[in-house]
């Protein structure tokens, strides 16, 4: 079974993945990325398959699994601190886009039908356990 293959982790984005896996490769664990073409060429649909999935053997998935639990994933404040959700007090923090209101439904449809970068875009803290988004003061 040495062509046995785990997913570790899946990301919305290609170039959040391409991360961890250079941090994972230069621990001299061997990593594959999946899905990561498609995104690229349309990253709408990211959340529709699954995000791009780094991949690594069966043998390896215990050690990258603690390299991965040393790279946080959350979000940090100023001082490096892990942020705390108001109303769970959940360290499981990301930062995240948001389209909630009409300027960002706006902007997102007008750069949708002009294939064009987005020029405007709301970001917001949201906690992975309990769901509340949150801006920081």
């Amino acid at each position: 079974m040495e062509n046995a293959f785990v997913k570790i982790a899946s990301f919305q984005y290609s170039s959040e993945a391409i991360i961890i896996k250079g941090r994972l490769e230069a621990e001299g664990i061997e990593v594959f990325m999946k899905d990561n073409n498609t995104i690229d060429t349309d990253p709408l649909v990211s959340n529709a398959i699954g995000g791009v999935k780094l991949l690594v053997r069966l043998e390896d998935k215990e050690r990258a699994t603690e390299v991965l639990q040393d790279v946080s994933r959350y979000s940090l404040d100023d001082q490096g601190m892990p942020l705390t959700c108001p109303k769970c007090s959940s360290h499981e923090i990301e930062l995240g886009t948001t389209i909630k209101d009409i300027k960002s439904l706006f902007a997102f449809l007008f750069t949708f039908i002009a294939v064009a970068l987005p020029f405007y875009t709301k970001y917001k803290y949201r906690c992975n356990n309990c769901g509340n988004e949150f801006n920081i003061e």
